[in-house]
């Protein structure tokens, strides 16, 4: 495990800034579900097959480096050519719906993976493989200055008015879905009715001046200098520290649990291979190749190995107790009828 990533065991977990690297690592290695298409590929000798890997942004660096490379290194048939693609969630659920190719896909979003169900791409019964299809997990954190100068280590630290918040538009990105779902639950969480809920998003929005077309566009706002505090998955300010930006983050007490889903179309070409790699991704050492990445294991036996790394916030809670991705896309976020929409509309932002 990487060292000095945590300064103590309380309620706030503080990163230290690490040593720092070439700036194009933090482009690499810290993206978040949103930003352009960029197509790679992680050559073997081809002996082993190969996969086209469809996937979201954040886990590219986490792909190429670590579990491509280990998969290769203990992959008994021989090494397998990765053509590899990472972007936008919904950029990249459209464009294996418009007939890109793909062996494997990784997304963070439900209806995602939905889109593509609807599409006959991919079986109806996905969710019943292992974990429920999901491949590793994450939280929503606050990314804060060096020091935290301002004191952010609770939820009503964001709408004091005093603080500027930092995070993308839900109605482009779907890293900050998750974070107003968890800016909602966590109400929820500490006894307070829907509405309230509602009423604290709203304020939330009203202190966040610039809503960016992608988690990627706001993690650049906020390391260039931009707002108090962001919102971010987990492993994305693990990323940022690493890649040597002056920032640290802090678990809130209440906070969502991010579950990313990969699936294997019914109809991959190269569908064995994939399922092998599907195999290793959640086996012990690929589960311990996402930790090591930042990422919160979905393997319990693997996560226990990491308990100190990555601390159960006691107010955890999931997408499930509002319904699931299915009843939040469309009470939430339908652009026209949703109730999130509202209050973006009334703040002027755009909504599609």
């Amino acid at each position: 495990m990487r060292d000095n990533w945590f300064k103590g065991r309380a309620r706030r977990f503080a990163r230290p800034v690490s040593a720092a690297v070439a700036a194009s690592a933090l482009v690499v290695g810290v993206a978040a579900c949103g930003g352009s298409n960029d197509e790679s590929s992680a050559s073997g000798d081809g002996s082993g097959g190969s996969i086209d890997l469809v996937a979201y942004s954040t886990p590219e660096t986490a792909y190429t480096e670590t579990l491509e490379p280990d998969f290769n290194a203990q992959n008994e048939d021989g090494e397998v050519e990765f053509a590899n693609s990472f972007g936008a969630s919904g950029d990249q659920s459209r464009a294996v719906e418009a007939g890109q190719p793909a062996d494997f896909v990784h997304l963070p979003l439900e209806p995602d993976i939905t889109r593509l169900v609807d599409a006959g791409i991919v079986s109806e019964d996905w969710s019943d493989a292992d974990y429920g299809g999901g491949i590793q997990n994450s939280v929503v954190v606050f990314v804060t200055r060096p020091g935290n100068p301002e004191g952010i280590e609770d939820w009503e630290d964001l709408v004091t008015g005093d603080v500027d918040v930092v995070t993308a538009n839900p109605f482009t990105s779907g890293g900050a879905r998750w974070n107003i779902m968890a800016a909602y639950g966590q109400v929820l969480e500490k006894g307070g009715t829907e509405e309230e809920g509602l009423e604290y998003v709203k304020q939330m929005l009203e202190n966040t001046p610039i809503q960016d077309a992608s988690a990627r566009d706001a993690l650049n706002t906020f390391i260039g200098g931009e707002g108090d505090v962001l919102l971010s998955y987990e492993n994305e300010a693990i990323g940022a520290i690493e890649a040597g930006e002056e920032v640290e983050y802090t678990i809130p007490d209440e906070t969502i649990l991010i579950e990313t889903l990969g699936v294997i179309p019914t109809d991959a070409p190269n569908a064995e291979e994939a399922e092998a790699f599907r195999d290793y991704l959640i086996s012990e050492e690929g589960q311990t190749g996402w930790a090591e990445n930042g990422y919160r294991p979905v393997d319990e036996k693997v996560l226990a190995e990491f308990e100190e790394d990555f601390p159960e916030p006691p107010g955890l809670f999931t997408i499930e107790e509002f319904g699931g991705w299915e009843t939040v896309a469309t009470e939430f976020f339908d652009p026209e009828n949703g109730s999130v929409a509202d209050i973006e509309r009334e703040l002027g932002v755009a909504t599609e």
